[in-house]
C-alpha cells in the first residue's frame, strides 16, 4: 500500500522575468480547499496591481484532487504549466500561485507557457521537499481489566497515545501508519471486549 507522499515543508518564493514582465511565484504547503482560497485571496490583496494571479494546486496523498486556473491568461498557458511542475516533482498538498506584472510586451503563447513553468519551477527549487507518511487515526475502547494487554501492543508497536481516558471503561486515541493499520487493528481485536473505531485518514 502506498502510504507516503511528497510535499514542501514551508512556503517558498521564486521569480522569472521576460521582456519586462515579472512573474513572482509562491509555493505553499496546504491541506484544504478553504486554506487555498484564503491564501489566493490574500495574495490578490497584497499584489492587487498585478495583471494576473494564476495558480494550480493538488491535494491528498492519493493526488486525486487538483485544479489549474489561468486567471485571464490565454487558455492553458498559465495554470497548466504550473500544475505540470507540481506533477513532475510528484508533489501534493501544495499550492503554487504565480503573480504576473505585465511589462508592456506580449510574450505569445509559448512565451507565457515558458514563463509560468519557469516561475513555478523556481518556487519548487527554493522549497524544501519532504516525504510524509500517511497515518490513520484510531479510537480504542476497552475495559480496565485488559489494560496490560492493550499497553503491551502499544509498547511493541511504538504507538503514540494522543489522548487517553482511564476509568472502568478506557479510551485511547492513536495514529497508525496506513500500511500497518489492518495488521495492528487485527492484533488489538484479539483482546476481549475491545472496540476500534477508524476516526480519519
Amino acid at each position: 500500500m502506498e502510504d507516503t507522499y511528497r510535499t514542501i515543508s514551508k512556503p517558498s518564493e521564486g521569480i522569472f522575468k521576460d521582456k519586462g514582465s515579472k512573474f513572482i511565484s509562491f509555493a505553499f504547503p496546504v491541506i484544504s480547499e478553504d486554506e487555498i482560497r484564503d491564501i489566493i485571496h490574500s495574495i490578490k490583496k497584497e499584489h492587487h496591481s498585478a495583471r494576473h494571479h494564476c495558480y494550480a494546486w493538488r491535494l491528498g496523498y492519493e493526488k486525486l484532487l487538483f485544479r489549474a486556473n489561468d486567471d485571464g491568461e490565454p487558455s492553458s498557458t498559465a495554470g497548466k504549466p504550473i500544475l505540470g511542475q507540481i506533477q513532475s516533482h510528484d508533489l501534493t498538498n501544495i499550492l503554487i500561485v504565480v503573480v504576473r506584472y505585465f511589462g508592456g510586451i506580449l510574450l505569445g503563447t509559448n512565451g507565457l507557457i515558458n514563463a509560468y513553468r519557469n516561475a513555478a519551477a523556481d518556487a519548487v527549487n527554493q522549497a524544501e521537499i519532504v516525504e510524509c507518511v500517511v497515518e490513520g487515526k484510531l479510537l480504542i475502547e476497552f475495559g480496565y481489566g485488559v489494560m496490560n494487554e492493550v499497553m503491551k501492543v502499544f509498547k511493541d508497536e511504538k504507538l503514540p497515545q494522543i489522548d487517553s481516558q482511564f476509568d472502568l471503561q478506557c479510551r485511547i486515541s492513536t495514529r497508525v501508519r496506513l500500511s500497518d493499520q489492518i495488521r495492528i487493528s487485527e492484533e488489538l481485536k484479539k483482546i476481549e471486549g475491545l472496540k476500534i473505531t477508524d476516526l480519519e485518514v
